[in-house]
């Protein structure tokens, strides 16, 4: 293809070649500017004549601009918007840090309730920035506009999110931090669920009559062993040693393998479970159920329960109570079955137990108080 012929235009530096407008078809003036900086020689296009609405006059005073540096040449802009890619590639945002997070723990435990609040809570204001541009300012107008509909223990378990996502981009070495602490609000005290001898019957009633095929069966489960939803739900048959008696919970909420005994009544129940699954109670195609707290918070309701109480959660605390109260299970024993990492989780049963001890105690007083009476009653008869 021949070289197209350069025309000088009445402006230095300024020429234009002959061109064809790619609307119409029709010749058109493609114009470039010519000129030195740096040492250097560059020509650049300036525009076209009808497309860009280019003419010698507007590439003389680009060329000017591009003389005194106040505007990037052609080259300069395309080397600057590369070196925003690659910045913005390398940048470690919010979002970023969340996916390498969960990348680097696949056994993350409680992920779908963390994937939730991710999305609902924290992308929206946090996503799109890195942890050095977010200020303590943000994180306040989050805590408090969350406070304004959600439970203080709901709020800091969000917060604890961000910091933990935070951290691990800190602990890699892939960002700075915000340089400030995200200070979690102090939740509510621990809440310990009870129920009384009748609203229990009357929740055993409505379980039998329910007609989920799991439903009941994992309530039942939690009243029987004290275990928690995600131990349930991930339950799978291999788990169940029944011939020692023993149910194993890999990859415990304490950060270890535990084990806890299987009971009379929770081996009763589960020997009558239909074994459809490597999972005891399967979710859909036979996998691992995520999902079950509609059908259990409707036997809640048929029960009459208040709709405070948590229908799973809050029937690990009944076994507990039960246990304390009966006088015959130590706090020791206690935190073992309830695979409490810390024995301060296991104490707010202890008044429980202190009860029963008491009561005990008692027993011993009116028998000596008995003996006691019996001797004065023979004496009078004397």
């Amino acid at each position: 293809m021949a070289k197209q012929e350069r025309i000088k235009t009445d402006y230095p530096g300024v020429y234009y070649v002959m061109g064809t407008a790619v609307a119409t078809g029709k010749p058109e003036r493609i114009f470039y500017i010519f000129y030195r900086k740096g040492g250097r020689q560059i020509e650049e296009k300036a525009g076209r004549q009808f497309q860009d609405n280019m003419t010698a006059s507007k590439a003389s005073r680009i060329r000017a601009e591009r003389i005194e540096g106040n505007a990037l040449s052609n080259q300069g802009r395309r080397d600057e918007a590369k070196a925003a890619k690659e910045a913005e590639e390398g940048r470690w945002t919010i979002a970023k840090l969340w996916e390498a997070y969960k990348a680097g723990k696949p056994g993350l435990k409680g992920i779908v309730t963390d994937e939730n609040r991710y999305k609902n809570f924290i992308r929206p204001p946090f996503g799109g920035k890195a942890p050095a541009e977010i200020i303590a300012l943000d994180v306040d107008r989050l805590r408090i506009k969350l406070l304004k509909t959600h439970r203080p223990g709901t709020v800091k378990n969000v917060l604890e999110l961000l910091r933990r996502i935070i951290n691990y981009g800190c602990k890699k070495n892939l960002c700075p931090g915000p340089g400030f602490v995200v200070e979690l609000p102090r939740a509510q005290s621990l809440k310990t669920e009870d129920l009384a001898p009748e609203e229990l019957a009357e929740l055993l009633k409505a379980i039998d009559e329910d007609d989920h095929p799991f439903a009941g069966p994992i309530m039942k489960l939690a009243l029987f062993s004290g275990m928690r939803k995600s131990e349930m739900l991930k339950l799978q048959w291999s788990n169940i040693d029944f011939r020692n008696g023993v149910i194993h919970l890999p990859d415990a909420k304490s950060g270890q393998d535990e084990k806890i005994p299987l009971s009379d009544t929770a081996r009763e129940l589960l020997e009558s479970l239909p074994r459809t699954s490597d999972f005891v109670f399967p979710g859909r195609a036979g996998g691992q159920r995520v999902y079950i707290q509609r059908y259990v918070n409707a036997i809640r309701d048929k029960a009459g329960l208040p709709r405070s109480f948590r229908a799973l959660h809050g029937l690990r605390h009944v076994y507990a109570s039960l246990l304390a109260s009966s006088g015959r299970v130590d706090m020791y024993t206690l935190q073992k079955l309830l695979t409490h990492k810390s024995p301060m989780m296991t104490q707010r049963y202890a008044h429980l137990r202190d009860d029963a001890m008491k009561q005990a105690a008692d027993v011993a007083g009116e028998i000596v108080n008995g003996i006691q009476s019996e001797a004065m009653g023979l004496r009078a008869v004397k």
